[in-house]
This record gives structure tokens, sequence and C-alpha cells, in this order.
């Protein structure tokens, strides 16, 4: 190696270092609020921008890649409860009509998100956007927690299949950025009247074909690229995303059940409102 040489594989790997470093914090994001009402998107959008890390040389296939991640973490939790299901689902009406409901709730962010999919990545995918929805979403959880509501179901496997449709409208709503898929089923699960928890633990029931079908077509839509991502990068984001995405989907539902959403609503406020004044102001 010649002393020329030196400062050029000194900045190499100087810049694969802060490739990683970034890596994990994304992907750390992503396994954090994948799961809590407060939107793993807009924290992405906003990382991405406000710190200038959107142009990173990994592309479109970190973000899809990383996801996975989050994903996995909630199946592998989930995999005894769905393996039971899957023996059941043919001999006990009470499985099937669970995995209907399940299907059912999902069915109309598919079509919705699938038909509008272009729109939204034309026109929301913005901070503005994203800093608004924030926002006015953690207002809407701090209302929620104020209702008297009067639950009437405490398991997500009893809901009746006109909820279950119900709270995949209201999931239609998450497809704004900031607005959170958690914190749409998890508010429309309860107006619909389920208690807090078991309106938290259907979210991760109706978490799992949805996030399999985005990743699914955005895997597809963007396979080009998938093959020119960064390895190393991919890894440590996805593995950070898979451990604080099973310590979330771990704790959030002994969390809920004592607690109301009041932190993760002023949390929301409080990044929208400093995003807004950094775009607006600064």
């Amino acid at each position: 190696m010649t002393i020329a040489a030196a400062p050029i594989i000194a900045s190499n790997l100087l810049s694969t270092n802060v490739e990683l470093v970034k890596a994990a914090v994304l992907g750390l994001v992503e396994g954090l609020t994948e799961f809590l009402p407060v939107s793993s998107t807009g924290h992405l959008l906003l990382m991405e921008q406000v710190l200038g890390w959107g142009g990173s040389d990994y592309g479109k296939s970190f973000a899809i890649l990383i996801q996975l991640g989050a994903i996995l973490a909630l199946l592998t939790i989930y995999f005894m409860r769905l393996w039971t299901l899957a023996t059941r689902m043919f001999t006990q009406w009470e499985a099937a009509r669970f995995v209907i409901g399940v299907l059912v709730a999902f069915l109309p962010a598919a079509v919705v998100g699938a038909l509008t999919y272009h729109a939204i990545k034309t026109y929301l995918f913005d901070v503005r956007v994203v800093c608004i929805a924030l926002v006015a979403g953690g207002f809407v959880l701090l209302l929620v927690d104020r209702l008297a509501l009067k639950p009437r179901y405490f398991e997500s496997t009893a809901f009746t299949l006109p909820m279950y449709f119900g709270i995949g409208v209201c999931q239609c709503l998450s497809i704004i950025p900031g607005v959170s898929r958690a914190g749409a089923t998890i508010v429309g699960a309860m107006l619909l009247g389920a208690d807090r928890r078991s309106a938290a633990e259907f979210s991760f029931w109706l978490a799992m074909p949805t996030m399999v079908g985005a990743f699914a077509f955005e895997a597809f839509k963007n396979r080009a690229e998938l093959a020119d991502g960064n390895l190393a990068a991919i890894a440590v984001g996805f593995i950070c995303s898979f451990i604080f995405g099973w310590i979330v989907v771990k704790t959030f539902l002994n969390y809920v059940q004592h607690h109301t959403f009041a932190l993760f609503a002023w949390w929301r406020i409080a990044l929208g409102a400093v995003g807004l004044i950094a775009i607006y102001l600064l």
C-alpha cells in the first residue's frame, strides 16, 4: 500500500462505518415504531429528510428489507398461535371465523392501497404531510383516551365480522404517511367496542397480512434495486429492526393494559410540531 492510497482507504472505511451507523439507527427506529401508534413511515421519512439520510447509496431496497425484520419479529412471537389457527381453522368454527375476520379487516386497505399507490407516493410522501398527520393523530389519541367508552369486547378473537370490517376501513387512513397503521386500527377497534388491550392485540394480527402484503408489493415494484443494495448495511438494519420490533411486541400489550395512549400522543404532537417549526421557520 502506498502512502497516497492510505487517505483513500481511510475515507472508504469511514464512509462504510457511517452507512452502518445510519442503517443501525434506521433499523432501530423501524423496529421501535412499526407496532406503536406513532407511524414508522413518518419517523423514517423525517429522519431521512431532516438528517439528510435520504440519499444513502443502498436505495429503496434498504427501506423494504428492514421492514422484513419487524415482520419476522412479530411472526416469531406469534408462531405457535399461528400454527394453532392453521391446524384448527378447518375443524373449528371459532378459529375459522377469526381467520376470516382478519382477512375481512385486511381487504379494504389492500384494495385502497393498490388503487392509490401511485398518487400516495407522488403527492403524500412529504414531510409536511407527515408532520400534520402526526400532530392530528396525537390529538385523536388524546381524545379517545378521554372518551367515556364502554368496551364490550375483551378478546380480539371475539369481535364480530362487521367489526373486523370496520377496523379494516379505519386502517385505510394509515395509507397517509404519518397517520400510523397501528394507531388507526387501535382507535377504530376501541370506537367499535374493544378494550385497549384487545384493540392493540388485533393491530398485531392485522399487521401480519398487511405488512407481508405491503412488503411483497414494494419488493416486486422495486425488484431491480434489491440486488444493488449495500448488503452489510441492509443486514445491520434488518437485525436492529428485528430486535427492537421483538421487544415492542413483547411489551406493548402489557403497557396499554395499565396505561393510556397519552405518552404516544404527546410524542406525536411534539415531533410533528418540531418538524413543522423546522420546515417553516428554520
